[in-house]
């Protein structure tokens, strides 16, 4: 049975790279088509122009200034706003996204941007979220985890860097960041992750 929604839902997940985000985002996509609910999947940087430009820079230390970076997410960010994250919320879905601004105020602001000032740039073109899911985990642990990568991402993944990034994910608070111990089994992770999204959905239900 299809569930129709009141309005267009936007449920993101966060945290250090290594943290489980797109292992949840996917199966939480997975499990509210199985329940009938009309979610889709978005993760920044997308695979368009600028996405795949911040990829490519990614792979080369200090090929850009903070600032540069800044930029490249931003436009990434309005284009995946105008193609993908509008059109979606305006037919009524629920869009799970891996990874939305609050990303840029962690990584770019513990570069020594102002996390501030990102989040009124982007707060002015992009859809606010309803649920922002922190997935926590030390940055040790999460560049364990992604060890095994073919694709060291080098601009990122350093581990004094992460816990700056880590401290700026956890210092977001209010109604709708809701913080998870991503050091716990996934299945525990997600558990918890569907429990909330699906008591949510359920009470906006047309």
């Amino acid at each position: 049975m299809k569930i129709k929604l009141k309005k267009g839902v936007l449920v993101v997940l966060e945290g250090i790279d290594g943290a489980g985000k797109t292992t949840q985002a996917l199966n939480l996509t997975t499990r509210l088509k199985s329940q009938g609910y009309p979610a889709v999947y978005f993760r920044e940087p997308t695979r368009g122009r600028w996405g795949r430009e911040i990829r490519k820079k990614a792979l080369l230390p200090d090929s850009v200034t903070p600032q540069q970076e800044l930029e490249l997410f931003e436009k990434d960010r309005r284009e995946n706003v105008a193609r993908n994250l509008k059109p979606a919320l305006k037919a009524k879905k629920v869009i799970i996204l891996d990874r939305y601004y609050f990303s840029t105020m962690a990584y770019q602001g513990a570069k020594g941007i102002n996390p501030g000032r990102i989040r009124r740039e982007n707060e002015r073109f992009a859809p606010p979220a309803d649920l922002v899911f922190i997935l926590d985990v030390g940055a040790r642990r999460g560049l364990a985890r992604i060890a095994g990568r073919k694709k060291k991402d080098r601009l990122f993944e350093r581990e004094r860097y992460l816990g700056r990034v880590r401290a700026i994910f956890r210092s977001l608070k209010g109604r709708k960041f809701i913080p998870v111990d991503a050091s716990r089994p996934p299945e525990e992770v997600f558990d918890l992750i569907s429990t909330r999204v699906l008591s949510y959905l359920n009470k906006r239900a047309a």
